[in-house]
């Protein structure tokens, strides 16, 4: 199944760059802003668009959950320490707005390197309630249409085949936003270092793979809360990078960080993450650096720039923990809201004419998704997330089925500056070839 999954991509890939807009126009772009949101599946957030692959479209055999014994469920397992949801929830996809409004928080859900790929089971889309500390909480929804970035969605191009580029969490997602590559992490500590058997199945969940890649959560030696172990922080990267692409052929980028201005003066915000700032691990963007002084900046410094119209040429944009959607945090109202803000800063603004606005999510979050992701690699990619194509050039009310992933990302932004692909990953990825109509 996952080889004939593979074959579609390719497939998929090769016929979308043949019949490709006019790319040679794409030098209209002045401007690309990535808007980075957290944790939700396509299905979660989307699955009730007009025109998109959602939940009407999902077969019996990718929503029943199974059990440890590959036995279906004979309702969702209960959420733990939330008296909000019945126990006795069918197996099958819920609405959780009727329990827990999209303004208020909901639990958190399990995602993490290896237990996405035990969710996907091999495409069969039918464990995410088994391996989850949340349970059946993985299998719900939210109303579509009551989104704050619904009407967007309706007015531009909403990607429903768009998969993050590597299993797991917001840490390892994040590099590969920016390097395509996970990172590296020799002779780890054993405490942290995760164990399988010979036919890679987990024994012991770590932060490290066996073959000393960095997996899941953990901070980086260059930027860290204050008294972390440095046994257990990161060593810093060489490896290449976009930022590292654009400043070498004097492209202008930045990444902005809601709360970045506080946590580096050694006061953060309680909900400031220190792993979703992934330039910081590479040791051009370290402390007391040129680069993190040019392009490590605060959000606040974006809004300005889209005010003034100053934007740098490449934005990155990652919301604060309160404003960024993520679950037991973030609420879907509170992050989307802003969301919308941050968009509407750049459409209204003096650069909004020439830009391409890209709105997406690091991972899924642990929630449920219809659509076994194609396999390219044994880093991924992921289950499927929602991508929306905000701009002036972006066609019109459109649901573009064409398969991408995280990497595209940077995949267009290469061909728009014509730099060198950071590896295989990059290169191959097709750079939201169909979303545009210049």
């Amino acid at each position: 199944m996952r080889t004939i999954l593979k074959t579609q991509f390719l497939l998929l890939t090769v016929f979308s760059l043949a019949n490709a807009p006019a790319f040679s126009q794409i030098n209209k772009v002045k401007h690309v802003v990535v808007i980075y949101m957290e944790n939700h599946s396509f299905d979660n957030l989307y699955g009730q668009f007009p025109g998109a692959d959602g939940l009407a479209q999902a077969k019996p055999e990718n929503i029943i959950q199974l059990d440890h014994e590959n036995q279906p469920y004979n309702t969702l397992p209960p959420i733990p320490r939330s008296s909000a949801f019945p126990t006795n929830l069918a197996n099958t996809y819920f609405n959780i707005d009727q329990y827990i409004a999209a303004d208020q928080v909901t639990p958190d859900v399990t995602h993490r390197f290896y237990q996405e790929q035990l969710q996907i089971n091999g495409g069969k889309m039918n464990k995410y309630a088994h391996y989850n500390f949340t349970k059946g909480f993985a299998m719900g929804y939210y109303r579509t249409k009551d989104l704050p970035l619904y009407d967007l969605a309706k007015k531009y191009t909403l990607c429903d085949h768009f998969f993050h580029s590597v299993f797991g969490g917001s840490f390892l997602n994040h590099q590969w936003l920016v390097a395509a590559a996970s990172p590296l992490f020799p002779n780890s500590p054993a405490s942290i270092t995760a164990q399988v058997d010979a036919d890679g199945k987990l024994i012991k969940d770590g932060t490290v793979t066996l073959d000393g890649y960095a997996v899941n959560t953990i901070n980086s030696i260059n930027l860290h809360p204050a008294k972390g172990n440095p046994d257990f922080l990161l060593p810093t990267q060489t490896g290449p990078n976009i930022g590292d692409r654009l400043s070498d052929k004097g492209i202008s980028w930045a990444w902005y960080s809601g709360g970045w201005d506080n946590a580096i003066a050694g006061k953060p915000d309680p909900s400031f993450t220190y792993h979703h700032q992934p330039f910081a691990y590479f040791t051009r963007y370290a402390e007391g650096t040129p680069g993190r002084k040019e392009h490590l900046k605060d959000e606040t410094e974006f809004l300005d720039a889209a005010k003034k119209g100053t934007l740098p040429a490449v934005s990155f944009v990652k919301p604060i923990g309160l404003e960024n959607e993520h679950p037991g945090e973030s609420t879907i109202t509170g992050g989307e809201s802003h969301a919308v803000d941050l968009i509407n800063a750049v459409l209204n603004g003096p650069n909004g004419k020439d830009a391409v606005i890209i709105l997406t999510y690091d991972e899924n979050g642990g929630f449920w998704d219809h659509i076994a992701p194609p396999q390219i690699d044994k880093w991924g990619p992921g289950t499927r997330i929602p991508a929306l194509i905000i701009s002036p050039f972006a066609k019109k009310g459109y649901v573009d089925h064409t398969s991408y992933e995280t990497v595209s990302i940077l995949s267009f932004i290469e061909k728009r500056w014509e730099l060198q692909p950071l590896n295989n990953r990059d290169k191959e990825a097709d750079p939201l070839s169909n979303a545009f109509d210049f």
